[in-house]
């Protein structure tokens, strides 16, 4: 299994611009947890810190898909490297307002300005990866690579926030995001070799985003639906042990659903698949609605994380999947922007799970929440039946996995 990703690894010294992707991103499941804290500790108000973190991650969804139309017109380095800039000066803006305990309606201009000029770099590591590798099975391999490291930094960053953040300063989580932003969008930028080309505008071209295209619409409502479960399951979790006397246990939760979801990511990957990407996206889609169905029938920790560690199983290799098909389904002169559809629905979707699992928790307790994930998997499977004739004119069958060159 290693050999298949050592492979392309070494192709290009493309894990140098991966390692730098893997540090830029980290920031991604830090930022929000690390404002709450920070501002919970200096202000001593949950609803204004969990609104100026909501900010941030409103403002970011909204801005992500126009910063990736640029990035597909102008290149990344033209693009992110002033809107990174930016976007370190508003984190350590918001930093310093909240050290100095500036008026409050303040912090949600730096919140939303780093917000705003985040991108998504996820998407931009994945567009690099098909400017270097040409077949589909590599290809798979490379976006099953990134599934895990994006699984991976969600099991880093939330530790790192809160441990550092209790020993250390409420803030450190957010220094440690503005570092991270710095250094490795430097380090990903400054490999220019893997930069996708700038394919000259045609004027005489549709200018519509590819959010219109039908198959880029079945993926972004799926993918909806994907987020609803996991902004519910963070909820649910926190007051399943909670109601259990245990609430320690709920990051534990969590982190396994992540270690589930990185070992199927790497298994997934180092494998070629025959069948057509869709019919296994549609087997995915289904497998993760079945497994968020367990978890109204956990009744303790033990059964709780064994239903969580395997329906985490689920996840990554689904996650590659749309990526792929947006891949198969977009041009290359708008693949950033369907990729970055992708992490804008995502996040979209997360959003509304904490929106709708909360209400529904403090009905009837955790149960609520842990019956809005089951709704929200149905919900995905129905909107993958509705969009799959799409699909299929959208996806062919991969072609076996040749060497690389």
């Amino acid at each position: 299994m290693l050999g298949t990703y050592r492979d392309i690894l070494r192709y290009r010294q493309s894990w140098k611009f991966s390692a730098a992707g893997l540090v830029l991103r980290l920031p991604m499941s830090m930022v929000g947890l690390s404002t709450i804290l920070m501002v919970r500790a200096e202000y001593g108000n949950y609803t204004l810190a969990g609104a100026v973190a909501a900010v941030n991650i409103i403002v970011m969804a909204l801005c992500a898909p126009i910063l990736a139309r640029r990035v597909d017109r102008h290149g990344q380095l033209r693009v992110m490297g002033p809107s990174w800039t930016i976007s370190v000066l508003s984190m350590s803006a918001l930093v310093a307002a909240v050290i100095m305990h500036a008026p409050a309606w303040t912090l949600f201009i730096p919140a939303a300005l780093a917000g705003a000029t985040w991108g998504a770099p996820g998407a931009l590591v994945r567009s690099r990866w098909s400017t270097i590798l040409h077949k589909p099975g590599q290809l798979t391999t490379a976006y099953a690579l990134e599934s895990a490291v994006d699984e991976f930094v969600y099991i880093v960053g939330p530790v790192l926030s809160t441990v550092l953040g209790t020993a250390l300063h409420p803030a450190t989580g957010l220094i440690i995001s503005i570092a991270s932003l710095a250094v490795g969008g430097t380090l990903f930028l400054s490999r220019r070799g893997s930069e996708p080309a700038i394919i000259p505008y045609d004027p005489n071209a549709p200018r519509e985003s590819v959010i219109r295209k039908p198959a880029v619409i079945v993926m972004a409502a799926t993918y909806i639906g994907m987020g609803v479960t996991f902004g519910a399951m963070e909820v649910s979790m926190v007051s399943f042990t909670e109601e259990l006397g245990a609430p320690a246990l709920g990051g534990i939760l969590l982190a396994l659903f992540s270690i589930g979801s990185l070992t199927a990511a790497l298994v997934y990957g180092a494998r070629t698949w025959r069948r057509p990407t869709w019919q296994i996206f549609a087997i995915g889609v289904i497998a993760m609605a079945i497994g968020m169905s367990l978890f109204p029938v956990a009744f303790n920790i033990w059964t709780m994380a064994a239903v969580i560690l395997v329906t985490g199983l689920t996840c990554a290799p689904t996650m590659t999947n749309v990526n792929v098909i947006i891949q198969q389904s977009v041009s290359a002169a708008k693949l950033t922007e369907g990729l970055t559809w992708m992490s804008t629905s995502i996040n979209l979707g997360t959003s509304l799970g904490t929106a709708i699992a909360g209400p529904a928790i403090d009905s009837i307790g955790a149960r609520g929440g842990l019956f809005t994930m089951a709704g929200a998997g149905w919900a995905m499977v129905v909107l993958m039946l509705v969009g799959l004739p799409a699909l299929r004119k959208n996806t062919a069958a991969p072609t076996p996995e040749l060497p690389l060159d």
